[in-house]
């Protein structure tokens, strides 16, 4: 990896159980949190996994990098990553790029994240795909605003550098 390295944020929303999704779809539909998605994300890289990228396609403004580990797989106006770390390799220096899912994808790049901007939703899905737990030692709550069966949530790395924990 070059020495530049992005500010990684991983951007989510997470039912109370941890579940993100079914690995097809999200399990709930929150217009405001979509609208929220898309002013956080807009204008920057976002890294995702293939299946990811399946449910949600090219948006447009965001430069989108598929991990895939899929030799042969490719899509009009997405770059293909094999690897988180060459996904990061070609956004290094571009400032903040956020990693959106899915759930594996977002388990590899915890020890990059710099910011989790997580809406945590006030339901129990069923789902097989969940968000990694976070670690308290390493990252603080640094801001709350809630909503009506949501909240958005920030955490700021505490201790450690990204990357190195």
């Amino acid at each position: 990896m070059t020495d530049v390295r992005p500010n990684v944020t991983m951007i989510a929303a997470v039912g109370r159980n941890g579940v993100i999704g079914d690995g097809l779809t999200m399990p709930w539909h929150l217009s405001e949190d979509l609208r929220f998605f898309k002013r956080t994300t807009m204008g920057h890289p976002m890294v995702m996994g293939r299946r990811t990228f399946d449910s949600m396609g090219v948006l447009p403004g965001r430069r989108s990098i598929v991990v895939t580990r899929s030799p042969e797989w490719s899509h009009d106006g997405v770059e293909v990553a094999h690897s988180l770390e060459q996904a990061l390799d070609r956004v290094a220096g571009e400032g903040e790029v956020f990693v959106v899912g899915g759930g594996e994808l977002y388990r590899l790049a915890m020890p990059y994240a710099a910011r989790l901007l997580v809406t945590e939703v006030d339901q129990s899905p069923e789902g097989s795909v969940t968000f990694p737990d976070i670690d308290r030692d390493v990252f603080t709550e640094t801001f709350r605003e809630a909503h009506d069966g949501f909240a958005w949530v920030t955490y700021e790395r505490s201790s450690g550098r990204p990357g190195t924990s």
